[in-house]
């Protein structure tokens, strides 16, 4: 008889599915990666197997949901930077909304009923209040946010006709590493501020480019909330129990309330090198809003959930000692 439940991470080899992986594994979950490798990384998969392949191979999909007996889904399997997806939004739609529908035909053919999805706060597009609330308006301003939020509504469709329990998880900024060290990030190409930062302080890079300085902010430079990626990791466990227990399908925001400017993280990340970062001011960004804060309070009530990696020192010395490893 089977005990274990078993759980397909989709995008496992990346960095959000793979921090979540280690997570699951702790909790007590047994641990299937399902993930390409375009933008991943092998290295990253160490918490069970590793089946790679593509969403949009239906058959060898469905294979893998059959034969590990895949209790549930956790999907991260998705290309995420935003300037990327405003030069060449058909990849976005290929990649991003595509493969989901594959991904959830598939687990239809194979009857499998729960999923959390890796969502996004920029579904919210160019908010009208701050901080933003699960029922703000969503209006993305660039087709990343577009694409997440279409497979947000094929969830809530998917649950309505189908049966499916679904949780869509909106994060905000991820940032930091695993604090053991066994694990980081490393995007191809890297669209994220910290890791950017710290290779210009690392000589990996002549300079990190920084993108406005005219926003409606204090100091100019857009305002974002920083949440640890183990504390998204947590997020996600707590989602997949929540649904095991019955709980109803929804969409959640994940972050801690707080935001930093663009200036106060480089100011932050000189603190904790100690030593200046050159960096190149640049025009601003298309599909950059100025200020993008999370009320976070329904995943604190929902799931029992609080970010406890969070502080920016945290996510930076966690970052540094990643990004600087021998």
């Amino acid at each position: 008889m089977k005990s274990q439940i078993t759980v397909l991470v989709t995008g496992g080899a990346g960095y959000i599915g793979s921090h979540t992986a280690k997570e699951l594994a702790r909790a007590g979950y047994r641990v299937v990666v399902y993930d390409n490798l375009s933008r991943g990384h092998r290295w990253a998969v160490r918490w069970g197997p590793f089946e790679e392949g593509d969403l949009l191979d239906q058959e060898r999909l469905r294979r893998v949901l059959t034969e590990h007996r895949i209790d549930a889904v956790l999907h991260f399997a998705a290309f995420i930077a935003v300037g990327e997806s405003m030069q060449t939004p058909e990849l976005y739609f290929h990649n991003n909304v595509e493969s989901s529908m594959s991904l959830l035909d598939a687990m239809r053919a194979a009857g499998v009923r729960r999923i959390v999805f890796s969502s996004t706060a920029a579904v919210y597009g160019d908010p009208e209040t701050v901080p933003i609330t699960e029922d703000n308006p969503k209006a993305p301003t660039n087709p990343y946010g577009e694409f997440k939020l279409m497979v947000e509504k094929m969830l809530y469709w998917e649950g309505v006709c189908h049966g499916l329990q679904w949780m869509a998880l909106r994060y905000f900024n991820a940032a930091g590493c695993d604090s053991d060290g066994e694990i980081g990030e490393s995007h191809a190409p890297e669209s994220h501020l910290i890791p950017l930062l710290l290779d210009a302080a690392l000589g990996r890079r002549p300079a990190c480019s920084i993108f406005g300085e005219d926003y409606p902010t204090p100091d100019g430079t857009c305002i974002r909330d920083y949440i640890h990626v183990t504390d998204l990791a947590d997020a996600h466990v707590r989602a997949l129990r929540h649904l095991e227990g019955g709980g109803p399908s929804t969409a959640l925001n994940l972050g801690t309330g707080d935001g930093y400017s663009v200036n106060q993280i480089l100011s932050a990340a000189e603190a904790v090198i100690g030593r200046p970062i050159p960096i190149e001011r640049q025009p601003r960004r298309p599909g950059d809003p100025p200020r993008l804060i999370a009320a976070p309070q329904r995943a604190f009530t929902t799931l029992g959930w609080k970010p406890s990696h969070s502080s920016i020192e945290n996510i930076l010395a966690t970052a540094w000692r990643w990004s600087s490893r021998p």
